[in-house]
């Protein structure tokens, strides 16, 4: 994916409309699923680690973004890296099993967008500066990158974050 932007608030939201559209494609029965959902696990790890490693503990930093804001999505990323586990786990995409797992991850997911985007970016863009929403872009694309090098969409790697978070 191709950023035309640096700004953090615009780099996640264009992720997050990237994810609702690959939501689109793994409901749609005659779509390649696997395709989808693996692009779409290696897409929320990397966007959600990159978000935990670069740009939750500066935003922290800011008086007027909410700490809770904050730690509520962390914990949302837990809730959907487990409804993405659960997807992983399913092997044949036509089972109702997977329709039904597959719907419980739109859930979280989007669930935690929305939040997201009405609190900790609405936060972000009114109370970061610009030239540090740009460093922030830069810092979050580089993570970003780092763990779609790592195949953090892999089913062994998302097992492992999982199971990393529940200690």
């Amino acid at each position: 994916m191709s950023a035309v932007t640096n700004d953090v608030v615009e780099l996640i939201l264009q992720d997050h409309r990237r994810m609702e559209e690959l939501f689109r494609t793994m409901r749609n029965v005659e779509a390649d699923r696997a395709a989808a959902v693996g692009e779409f696990a290696a897409l929320l790890i990397a966007h959600a680690s990159a978000e935990e490693d670069e740009v939750y503990p500066a935003l922290r930093r800011y008086k007027n973004v909410d700490e809770d804001d904050v730690e509520h999505g962390v914990h949302e990323h837990e809730e959907a890296n487990e409804a993405l586990l659960a997807l992983l786990q399913v092997a044949d995409t036509t089972t109702e099993e997977w329709e039904e797992k597959l719907e419980e991850l739109v859930t979280a997911v989007n669930h935690h967008a929305d939040e997201e985007e009405r609190t900790l970016l609405n936060d972000a863009r009114e109370n970061v500066k610009d030239d540090r929403r740009q460093e922030l872009g830069k810092a979050f694309l580089e993570a970003r990158a780092k763990y779609l090098d790592a195949d953090c969409g892999s089913v062994r790697y998302v097992s492992q974050l999982v199971a990393s978070r529940k200690d």
